[in-house]
C-alpha cells in the first residue's frame, strides 16, 4: 500500500482563535498542513507548511496526536502538533498553489464551515479551550 507522511499545525492566538485555511477551489477549511519532504522532520514541516500557507512564523509547543488513517487505498500518518506564532504575518504564498485564503476563526465560526476534517474538530476545541 502506498503510504502519506503529513504534519498539521494546531496555532491559536490570544482571542482564542484558530489559524485556518481554504483550499484552491473549495469551502472546505482545515488547519495548515502538507506533506512531509525527504530529510525533513514532522516538525519542520509543520513549520514550512505554515509559513508556506498562511506567511505566519510558528515555533512547535508540542506534538498533539499522530493520526493514521486509509484515503483511496493511501495509507495516511499526519503528526498533529500545537505551535505559536513567533513572527510573519498572514499572507497566502503557497509555492504549491493549493490555498485560497488564510484566516484567524474562532472554534464557533470554524464549527460551522464546511471542513475537511471534520474528526479534528474536538482536539481544536480542546486547545482553545485550555487557553
Amino acid at each position: 500500500m502506498k503510504e502519506w507522511r503529513g504534519a498539521a499545525a494546531i496555532c491559536v492566538n490570544d482571542k482564542r482563535e484558530v489559524l485556518v485555511v481554504r483550499g484552491m477551489g473549495t469551502d472546505l477549511w482545515s488547519v495548515p498542513s502538507g506533506g512531509i519532504e525527504p530529510g525533513e522532520s514532522p516538525e519542520e514541516c509543520c513549520i514550512r507548511e505554515v509559513k508556506e500557507e498562511t506567511g505566519c512564523e510558528v515555533e512547535v509547543l508540542r506534538r498533539l496526536q499522530v493520526k493514521q488513517t486509509v484515503i483511496k487505498g493511501i495509507a495516511v500518518t499526519t503528526y498533529y502538533f500545537h505551535v505559536e506564532m513567533s513572527g510573519g504575518y498572514l499572507e497566502v504564498n503557497d509555492p504549491d498553489q493549493n490555498i485560497e485564503e488564510a484566516c484567524w476563526k474562532s472554534i464557533g465560526e470554524f464549527a460551522r464551515l464546511s471542513q475537511m476534517y471534520p474528526e479534528d474538530l474536538p482536539l481544536l476545541q480542546n486547545i482553545t479551550e485550555s487557553f
